[in-house]
């Protein structure tokens, strides 16, 4: 499993309902790709968003990061949506579970 950990912060007066178009755009095409396993978006109090993907693969995940339309959504984010990101790419991660058996 590989995956991408997100973190952004929007740039203020940002177009938003462009933004969230082009993030919903992007969910459905990333669920599309070849290696992918989930995805989930939180946002917190102080404004910072953060997105968690998993992939089958570093090289799944790397593919998507090359996609033609995600490349472009990718471009305008940094001209027009993100005030800040930091992009963390984890291969191999330690997993550790708990699930609460039902009686």
């Amino acid at each position: 499993m590989h995956l991408i950990v997100f973190r952004n912060r929007k740039r203020a007066g940002m177009d938003a309902a462009a933004y969230a178009a082009d993030a919903a755009r992007m969910e459905q095409l990333a669920a599309a790709q070849p290696g992918f396993l989930a995805v989930k978006t939180f946002a917190a109090a102080d404004g910072e968003v953060v997105t968690i993907s998993e992939w089958e693969s570093e090289g799944a995940a790397r593919a998507w990061g090359r996609h033609a339309e995600h490349a472009a959504v990718q471009a305008r984010g940094i001209s027009g949506y993100y005030e800040q990101y930091t992009l963390f790419s984890c291969d191999k991660p330690r997993i550790t579970r708990f699930e609460r058996s039902t009686p």
